[in-house]
């Protein structure tokens, strides 16, 4: 899988970024100030994070992993619900000239497909041969 990570382990890697953006969402819709992450305010590069992440989640039961994962997605899905129907997305680029999305609320723009982007560039491939393997 990813390194020394399990299954368990990237879903929880991805739920832990996905509280994140939940929080903040959530205070954005809402007008209040960006919360605290769940992490300790302390650690700033991803990596550490990372690493804080596989920490506080790696000895849970995947069934707690997973039930988890699903509140959080639904946490998102339930801000993007909510959003107007005519909440503009706005397109931009990278230096690569790779597209990108973002939506506001509340002021503060979000990249909806963060989430997604993140698992197809970094992870999808490995849950791929992780399938292709477990059959």
């Amino acid at each position: 899988m990813n390194g020394p990570w399990s299954m368990k382990d990237l879903v929880a890697h991805m739920t832990g970024w996905n509280r994140r953006l939940a929080a903040y969402m959530q205070a954005a819709q809402r007008g209040d100030p960006e919360p605290p992450p769940p992490w300790p305010a302390h650690l700033q590069a991803g990596d550490e994070i990372n690493a804080w992440i596989f920490e506080a989640y790696h000895g849970r039961a995947a069934q707690a992993v997973l039930d988890e994962a699903r509140q959080t997605i639904q946490q998102v899905i339930a801000v993007l619900d909510r959003l107007p129907a005519e909440t503009p997305i706005e397109a931009d680029h990278d230096a690569a000239g790779k597209a990108y999305y973002r939506v506001r609320i509340g002021g503060v723009r979000f990249p909806p497909g963060e989430f997604f982007e993140h698992f197809h560039d970094d992870h999808e491939a490995n849950v791929r041969a992780w399938l292709a393997r477990e059959g």
